[in-house]
């Protein structure tokens, strides 16, 4: 990411920052990933230790926010009566 970049979401460890960056990154939009190192090294994410910065392109931002609110209201869930397992 060459452009200036804004942070999107704040994640609570290295697991969360990576589903966060999968579902934007198979939305289209490109991300990155900034964050304390103790969460590698120790596993900590108490008190701000282990918080991830999701960052995107400042062009992306508004698509990425989106996307994330979506998210967060259940908007993405796929319904109950979906098999997934034959697709």
């Amino acid at each position: 990411m060459d452009e200036q970049t804004l942070c999107v979401c704040v994640a609570s460890g290295q697991i969360q920052a990576q589903q966060i960056r999968a579902f934007l990154e198979a939305s289209g939009v490109p991300s990155a990933l900034r964050g304390e190192s103790l969460s590698k090294t120790h596993g900590l994410t108490l008190d701000g230790l282990g918080r991830i910065e999701v960052l995107v392109a400042e062009a992306d931002e508004e698509r990425a926010r989106a996307l994330l609110a979506s998210a967060e209201t259940g908007e993405l869930q796929l319904p109950e009566d979906v098999d997934v397992e034959s697709s």
